[in-house]
């Protein structure tokens, strides 16, 4: 079985000179690796292209056969790695934690610890005769969050 950190050195050099960024790294027992990027901006075919071949032409197919996909983070797939959620700050997220409750709210911010989610709440005021709508910040610590996801609505 070929070696993930290798997979995962030479992802990292093909994309060194890049604005793009390691989100993920899989290879199965039967060698099928799967490579995945993503981009402050965005990642195109072409940039997919070059790092499969930049990291075809550093494994021996003639001591291990292997199959590669090059990929880029899906708009809808969960963030795997700190750089997903700072380039979502400011952003519409999902969030499902742990404990089984779906948030959705904007990020507000994100570091080492977790997240800060801006979530709008209706609420009644005393004395008065609707609800209005208040945003209230959480804090949620990566080990309690299951994932958290770029939201899309059409409107």
């Amino acid at each position: 079985m070929i070696d993930k950190q290798k997979v995962v050195r030479l992802a990292e050099e093909g994309i060194a000179v890049t604005t793009h960024f390691l989100t993920d790294v899989t290879v199965t027992p039967d060698n099928v690796i799967v490579v995945e990027i993503d981009n402050d901006q965005a990642v195109g075919i072409d940039d997919c292209a070059a790092l499969s071949r930049f990291i075809e032409s550093r494994l021996d197919r003639d001591a291990e056969d292997y199959e590669l996909e090059v990929g880029s983070a899906g708009v809808t797939s969960p963030f795997k790695v700190l750089r997903q959620y700072v380039k979502n700050i400011g952003n519409e997220v999902e969030v499902l934690l742990k404990k089984g409750v779906k948030l959705t709210g904007i990020l507000k911010a994100a570091d080492e610890q977790g997240i800060v989610l801006a979530v709008e709440k209706q609420v009644k005021p005393e004395g008065a005769k609707r609800k209005e709508i208040v945003q209230e910040e959480h804090t949620y610590i990566y080990e309690e969050i299951k994932y958290t996801k770029y939201l899309i609505r059409f409107k």
